[in-house]
């Protein structure tokens, strides 16, 4: 009884020790949850602050750039427009998604406004569609290609100062539609910076050799576009087992499935709706391609060809499955 009272006194010591240690602890545990939990919340207030010094910037960038445009000073809208494509592009890291696509949408507006405006007030020459010869197989005898046929739809509406490209009343439709099997292409005076659109091809190999301000692709199948720097944006809708080599400051993908992108991108790629679509860098190239970028505006040594938002995942801890990268020992480099 003596011994275990003599011991009594060394275990309630020991029992003192080890409380304070798991309070200590746990009071550690506290101050380090406190600490990251006002971290979080200065984060959340910084990216608020420039989500609205963006919001403000952006609407008073846009009304400069609308009333330049309804002044008729179409070279200072241009100029302004592209600060503002940007403006967008740098903020894309804290904006949220619903943001960056409202802006990307803002800007493909004006972006049509210009061209509208840029035909109304300075008129081309009527633009005639042509088609080439379909290069043979060396085992195969050449045939000629059919006859152009006239495209079987019009571009929709720009918003904005009067009619569209293909519109009565407005200038002609720059692009093909509804061929099939053909080799098509257009060279750098039929597309200096107009507004061009694919739409309706089936398995047709199409050249795009110089600067064209906008490009749509709509409704293309087993189709490979080889497309030179557009100053502006791209849209792909409705594509499938396409190949495309594409220079733009933007691309936006819309309902496209098994298709390959080659590209120069100054901004977030975007897809949606979209399913086993896959990137690598831009890599065709064609004798007068530097002008073309020249021209352009893009810049050659900027390049988010990895970059791709997909507006269908939001999972931020894990990639979307809807893309990936062409692996390198895949990737084309020769193109002819």
């Amino acid at each position: 009884m003596e011994a275990a009272r003599a011991a009594a006194p060394g275990a309630e010591r020991g029992a003192a020790a080890v409380l304070p240690e798991r309070l200590q602890r746990r009071e550690a545990e506290r101050l380090q949850g406190a600490e990251r939990q006002r971290q979080r919340r200065e984060a959340r207030v910084v990216e608020e602050e420039r989500s609205e010094f963006f919001i403000a910037a952006f609407a008073r960038e846009r009304e400069a750039v609308e009333g330049l445009l309804a002044a008729g000073a179409l070279e200072e809208a241009a100029a302004r427009l592209q600060g503002l494509q940007k403006l967008l592009t740098e903020s894309v890291r804290f904006l949220a998604p619903y943001e960056v696509r409202q802006g990307q949408e803002a800007v493909a507006r004006l972006q049509s406004d210009l061209g509208a405006r840029r035909q109304q007030l300075q008129p081309k020459k009527k633009f005639a569609f042509r088609t080439l010869k379909k290069e043979a197989a060396p085992s195969c005898e050449s045939r000629p290609a059919e006859p152009a046929r006239p495209p079987a739809a019009s571009p929709a509406p720009a918003p904005g100062y009067g009619p569209a490209e293909g519109e009565p009343g407005g200038p002609p439709l720059c692009g093909f539609s509804g061929f099939e099997d053909e080799e098509l292409e257009l060279g750098p005076a039929e597309l200096l910076q107009r507004d061009v659109l694919l739409s309706e091809l089936r398995g047709c190999r199409v050249r795009l050799r110089g600067n064209a301000n906008t490009l749509r692709v709509r409704d293309c199948r087993g189709c490979t576009v080889l497309c030179g720097p557009v100053s502006t944006s791209v849209l792909v809708d409705g594509c499938s087992d396409c190949l495309l080599a594409l220079a733009c400051q933007q691309l936006r993908t819309h309902r496209t499935r098994s298709s390959l992108f080659y590209v120069q991108v100054t901004s977030r790629a975007v897809i949606e709706d979209c399913t086993k679509v896959s990137f690598a860098p831009y890599t065709w190239s064609y004798p007068g391609i530097e002008r073309d970028f020249e021209s352009s505006g893009l810049d050659r040594n900027r390049n988010n060809w990895n970059l791709v938002d997909d507006f269908d995942w939001l999972a931020s801890d894990m990639p979307s499955p809807n893309w990936s990268l062409i692996p390198e020992q895949e990737r084309i480099n020769c193109w002819e």
